[in-house]
């Protein structure tokens, strides 16, 4: 079984983590039973976040009475101290501890650092001098401002997305963690659900020694999937590498990855879904895209108000109202019979 060690952390775990978003979707109990199930079958790194609603919660009830034996991150989308302070008391309460192993600023419109005149770093430093953290570590989606966080060496880890449909320059960014000891936290490992295939993906990680991907786990099968790449983990093969070749040139470019960062819509569109359903309807079976309930869905993008709240929000810098009117587009070619999907 792979170890990935987090760079000057010293946490070492092994190579697949747990993603604690999707857990918020299923009732306590089940989650409880994802989590130690997860914890038996060999992972020690869950991931979770303030802003994941109860998922914190989930966490907190699976490893009471063994908190030493898992490593737990979690996050805060805090923009000033005060939030900072009471976000940091909510999560260690949830999580029914005394210390978080590597807390996150999450999601972040810039590099937070000392003397900038929002306080957001030392506030990591002194939660750290107190204990109630152990690792600063820090999240984004925008590739600049991720650049400019590794050559900060400010934080302890970085988490990023990270996929086989990631550019060159997204490689750069984690060979450069791993130049600077930092740990590289691999979030949107399946980029938001359109890549299908788990052991591509796996096999596509594997070659980053220094990359610990975290899979957003919802049901008993995707947990008893990854769990199985543990001791028999897929590699690189030439059939591998051409399938992926092959995926790169459909899927590159501008795309929704459905993070949902741009929700909620004033016109009520479920953005998230709506603005990659052409990709959807192409890469899985097609018949629970084209419900009513679903085409019912498509139809409010004609309510668009266009007032680019979407645009602002979404942390890849798409064009996303263009993006809804394209995909209705072709959703009605589907609907039409005049263009054919899976």
């Amino acid at each position: 079984m792979k170890q990935v060690t987090l760079g000057k952390t010293g946490i070492t775990v092994p190579q697949n983590a747990f993603g604690a978003l999707p857990i918020q979707r299923v009732c306590q109990d089940y989650a409880v039973k994802l989590l130690r199930r997860a914890y038996e079958g060999g992972m020690r790194f869950f991931d979770t976040a303030r802003a994941y609603s109860d998922s914190e919660i989930k966490v907190g009830e699976a490893f009471d009475g063994m908190r030493a034996k898992v490593y737990i991150a979690t996050k805060t989308a805090a923009k000033t101290p005060d939030d900072f302070w009471k976000e940091l008391e909510t999560s260690l309460k949830n999580l029914r501890t005394d210390y978080i192993d590597i807390y996150q600023l999450h999601c972040v419109p810039q590099c937070y650092r000392p003397g900038d005149g929002t306080g957001m770093y030392e506030c990591l430093q002194k939660a750290k001098e107190e204990g109630t953290i152990r690792h600063i570590g820090i999240t984004a989606h925008k590739l600049g401002v991720a650049e400019e966080i590794v050559e900060s060496g400010l934080y302890e880890t970085l988490q990023y997305p990270f996929s086989y449909l990631s550019s060159k320059r997204e490689i750069a960014l984690v060979n450069a963690c791993k130049e600077k000891n930092m740990g590289f936290i691999a979030m949107k490992g399946l980029a938001g659900g359109l890549i299908n295939r788990s052991e591509v993906a796996m096999a596509y990680m594997t070659q980053y020694d220094n990359a610990l991907p975290i899979w957003g786990i919802q049901k008993e099968d995707e947990l008893e999937e990854w769990l199985s790449y543990m001791e028999q983990t897929p590699s690189m093969t030439p059939d591998l590498a051409a399938y992926i070749e092959k995926e790169q040139k459909v899927l590159t470019g501008e795309f929704c990855r459905g993070c949902g960062y741009c929700m909620p819509c004033p016109a009520g569109i479920q953005i998230n879904n709506c603005a990659r359903m052409s990709l959807m309807l192409r890469r899985a079976p097609s018949e629970a895209w084209l419900t009513p309930e679903m085409q019912e869905e498509m139809r409010k993008i004609e309510n668009c108000l266009n007032c680019g709240q979407c645009r602002k929000k979404c942390p890849y810098e798409l064009n996303t109202p263009e993006l809804l009117k394209k995909n209705y587009e072709d959703y009605k070619k589907v609907l039409a019979g005049e263009v054919k999907v899976q």
